[in-house]
């Protein structure tokens, strides 16, 4: 049997900061009402802020609705997904697809309103999504490892930032950093647009499309004692390796 789930409207108003992605504002969210705040219901994401989310940002924000405990996370369809279903076009969807909307009257069992112009960069701490800090308050943290990539943050606008903050620089020496590409398309653009060859002379690994370490499935499993800073979508005890690392 399968209960129907009741629904949280989380209004997003206002434009979002520079380098504030879909990762800070689901981070914030599951910040706020903790892993279990939205168990067994649906994320319903609406508001004047949604213009200003890539299709990116929307994939990585309904992919963690899951850390909060949802069954699903729902965006609006807007101009931006019409765009992004022609330009990626699915056997399985037809060419004029039904639109489906919330009823005006539609009842929610929670409603939360975010001002997004208000949001920094936000990190969970080990050993849960919902251990979150803005980077303001994080300190000087030592690292082992950087992931970049996962079925969380490995699409090509996530490859395009980490390679504008690593072009010209280099990775420090005793830190391994490892991307990995969310799907072949996804890493053959990374080729094609020149992003692989700045990773690789930055001193990344650079991975075929995996889970890998997110699951401590290989390519970067943690020892003991180490520490990651990772995109990847849960920081649980062990996840990673080791279960006394951290991720």
């Amino acid at each position: 049997w399968f209960k129907v789930p009741g629904a949280i409207r989380i209004g997003l108003k206002n434009r979002p900061a520079k380098w504030i992605s879909g990762k800070d504002i689901i981070l914030h969210i599951i910040g706020e009402i903790g892993v279990d705040g939205a168990r067994y219901m649906s994320m319903e994401f609406v508001g004047d802020g949604v213009q200003y989310l890539s299709m990116d940002d929307r994939f990585t924000i309904c992919n963690m609705a899951i850390e909060a405990g949802a069954k699903n996370g729902i965006f609006p369809v807007d101009e931006k997904t019409k765009e992004y279903m022609k330009a990626h076009p699915c056997k399985t969807i037809e060419k004029n697809p039904t639109v489906y909307e919330a009823d005006e009257d539609a009842e929610y069992d929670r409603v939360i309103e975010i001002d997004l112009s208000e949001l920094k960069p936000t990190v969970a701490f080990p050993h849960l999504p919902e251990n979150t800090k803005t980077i303001d308050n994080v300190g000087d943290v030592k690292i082992d490892q950087v992931v970049i990539g996962s079925c969380t943050n490995g699409r090509i606008e996530d490859m395009r930032i980490a390679a504008k903050i690593l072009e010209g620089r280099e990775v420090k020496k005793g830190v391994r950093c490892i991307i990995f590409p969310a799907t072949q398309a996804i890493y053959l653009q990374c080729i094609e647009e020149g992003l692989a060859s700045i990773f690789i002379k930055a001193g990344c690994a650079v991975s075929t499309p995996t889970c890998g370490p997110c699951l401590g499935g290989h390519m970067g499993i943690l020892a003991k004692g180490e520490r990651a800073i990772a995109t990847t979508n849960r920081n649980f005890v062990g996840r990673m390796g080791d279960p006394e690392s951290e991720v």
